[in-house]
């Protein structure tokens, strides 16, 4: 059915092919009038005869009715079933956090795509003005158009509006504010709340008072409280907490909370992080609750070295103290490249592993690592020197303090005391462990009560000892990432995969900073004393480097492994002066001589001979010096000048004669 010239038809094939009518029946009543045919078809493509329905005899439209009961609706519905589609757009909307605003159920999301759905269908028909002519038999029908969508609810599960003005309101919102007028105003409020934001505040308050209260005291403290029993104030600003804030919405009574109601809201993630942060130490909060950053390893060694120190679990028979370790690990290969061990966690400890690394990277002919990890706490005096970025290390990062997860030592020292100490020794692990991490421990009875003793104590060679050869085992144990570096040891990948970028070692710094410092002065201008030995200058021309009338210089060397120096740099204040050679003296019994000693005393008269040479090359040439001569200063006096003689009586001067004649003889 639909409307032709504001009238509501039915075709003539719907009237036949629903049995209303027959054919012949229907061309007599056409042809005798008795029935109103609007429009007839003529056989062009899509044009049929239209009857109006009412001008249908009464039994003929009674079956019409009885066929169509919402005739004016059936195109309707059917124009919109027909133009019905899923909007896409509507789903990514729905889906997305970011643009609903909230994260909706499956549910609400079917639902609300279905209304978009709908009301594009609507908004379409709105803006077609011949099809809406069709189907309304006129302008667009509010009326009719509401109730049709209302005849589809069931059938798509709309929610739309039934009433005509609220749907069309609705139409109006959404062509305006597109999807999002289609979300309920009811997601995210807190109108069905009976703990609101207020009351779970004041629960979360007092979960972490400092007694660090259990659930079911803050159920028996929130119940006093808002019966008027238990008085609760805030701190900072002194106010006092009003119980009538907390009642019920609808009765207002006090609003009551079971435990368990309490209990679930102090389990709730967000407010346990809350009260964890509230009630931990800053230290065990950060170890335990912090999210912490992420790292993969690299792929060369001694591209970094990492820092840091232990205390061996065995004690010391002597002081019934712990050894204190000091090692240093290169990163990618987890070698323990230096360790050190004293009685005392001081600077000394930390130099000493310093020195023991180094010692190995110049024996093995290793270029300087390029990076360093340490932490805060007994190397902080080198931030500004050795440790600075650059001076030493290209890379220098200082940890930050008390955040041992950051420095890559601290699960190696577990590794290895895991994986090798536990097993080559006893009494290896920890009095709060747990199954054979456990360690315990014999307690002694006396009036303290607190005293415990080891089974065993052992001597510092044997503690070193074995320590030493524990990192020589793990070492040398096969490297756990064995997909990267397959069939190697910790070992083997150290040495074959270095870096290639590393720069040379470089002694004199190491010497200067880590090195051992001996004030000392130049002795006859040729050599100084370190070490209890004599180191002869490398040059004579060295002298010149000197500040005037200053021969006090500042030794520093690397000891070796019996603490004796092998090169030996002086500076004079900051200044660089020289490295200085070894003296190598020679046999003065001449009858127990050897070819070293002869070539010793050659090396010396070599020296010497410089020395002659640099005098003989610099030698001082002499001078004369004489006083400045004085001219005798000539007395002078006045004298009367003769007249002047004219030139005519120069022309006619007198000859004396006998005068020329004697000064001619």
């Amino acid at each position: 059915m639909e409307y032709y010239g504001n009238r509501l038809c039915i075709s003539a094939r719907e009237l036949v092919d629903s049995g209303v009518m027959s054919i012949p029946n229907y061309k007599a009543m056409a042809s005798r009038g008795r029935i109103d045919v609007v429009r007839r078809g003529g056989g062009a493509a899509g044009q049929y005869a239209l009857v109006a329905v009412e001008s249908l005899p009464r039994d003929y439209r009674a079956k019409v009715q009885a066929l169509y009961p919402n005739g004016d609706l059936t195109h309707l519905k059917g124009w919109v079933c027909s133009n019905y589609e899923v909007d896409q757009a509507a789903v990514a909307f729905f889906h997305s956090r970011e643009q609903a605003g909230l994260d909706l159920p499956p549910e609400k999301i079917k639902e609300y795509v279905v209304n978009a759905s709908v009301l594009n269908c609507c908004i379409r028909l709105y803006e077609r003005a011949a099809t809406a002519q069709k189907l309304f038999g006129g302008k667009y029908n509010w009326e009719q158009m509401a109730k049709a969508i209302e005849a589809l609810r069931e059938e798509y599960g709309h929610t739309l509006p039934a009433s005509t003005l609220r749907f069309r309101k609705k139409v109006n919102e959404y062509k305006r504010n597109g999807y999002g007028c289609l979300i309920s105003g009811k997601f995210g409020n807190q109108c069905a709340r009976k703990v609101d934001y207020r009351t779970e505040r004041l629960i979360l308050g007092l979960a972490v008072l400092p007694n660090k209260p259990f659930n079911t005291n803050i159920a028996e403290m929130y119940n006093m409280f808002v019966c008027g029993e238990l008085d609760v104030y805030d701190p900072k600003t002194g106010e006092l907490l009003n119980p009538d804030d907390f009642t019920d919405k609808k009765t207002g009574e006090p609003l009551a909370l079971s435990e368990s109601t309490i209990t679930n809201y102090l389990n709730k993630p967000a407010n346990k992080t809350l009260i964890e942060h509230s009630l931990m130490s800053w230290t065990t909060f950060m170890h335990e609750q912090m999210p912490h950053v992420h790292r993969h390893g690299g792929s060369f060694s001694l591209s970094q070295i990492t820092m840091d120190d232990v205390d061996l679990t065995r004690k010391l028979k002597d002081t019934k103290q712990r050894v204190h370790a000091y090692y240093a690990y290169d990163v990618v290969s987890q070698c323990v490249v230096g360790a050190s061990y004293a009685r005392k966690k001081d600077e000394g400890l930390v130099v000493d592993c310093f020195r023991d690394m180094f010692r190995l990277i110049e024996k093995q002919g290793w270029g300087m690592p390029a990076g360093i990890e340490v932490e805060n706490h007994l190397m902080t005096q080198y931030k500004d020197g050795f440790l600075q970025a650059g001076v030493a290390f290209p890379f220098v990062h200082f940890c930050a303090p008390q955040n041992s997860q950051e420095k890559y030592a601290e699960p190696l020292n577990g590794a290895k005391k895991r994986s090798v100490i536990h097993k080559n020794h006893e009494g290896i692990g920890r009095f709060y462990g747990k199954g054979k991490w456990r360690q315990e421990y014999k307690k002694v009875s006396d009036e303290t009560n607190e005293l415990y003793e080891d089974k065993e104590y052992f001597s510092w060679d044997q503690l070193v000892a074995e320590d030493r050869r524990d990192s020589y085992e793990w070492n040398h144990q096969l490297h756990p990432n064995q997909k990267k570096f397959p069939g190697m040891t910790r070992w083997d990948v150290l040495c074959e995969r270095i870096n290639p970028t590393l720069q040379p070692l470089d002694k004199l710094t190491l010497a200067r900073y880590i090195g051992e410092r001996v004030e000392t002065s130049i002795r006859r201008n040729s050599t100084v004393r370190v070490a209890h030995e004599d180191w002869w200058l490398s040059d004579t021309s060295v002298l010149e480097k000197l500040r005037p009338n200053d021969y006090q210089v500042t030794a520093y060397y690397m000891p070796d492994e019996e603490g004796k120096p092998s090169e030996v740099y002086i500076f004079q204040g900051d200044k660089y002066i020289d490295q200085v050679e070894k003296v190598q003296t020679y046999n003065r019994v001449m009858a127990e001589q050897t070819e070293e000693d002869t070539v010793n005393y050659i090396e010396q008269r070599k020296k010497i001979a410089k020395f002659s040479k640099y005098v003989k090359e610099n030698a001082i040439d002499e001078l004369g010096v004489i006083k400045p001569s004085v001219a005798p200063v000539m007395q002078t006096e006045a004298v009367a000048l003769p007249p002047q003689q004219t030139e005519q009586e120069l022309l006619y001067v007198p000859v004396d004669v006998e005068s020329k004649a004697l000064a001619d003889m």
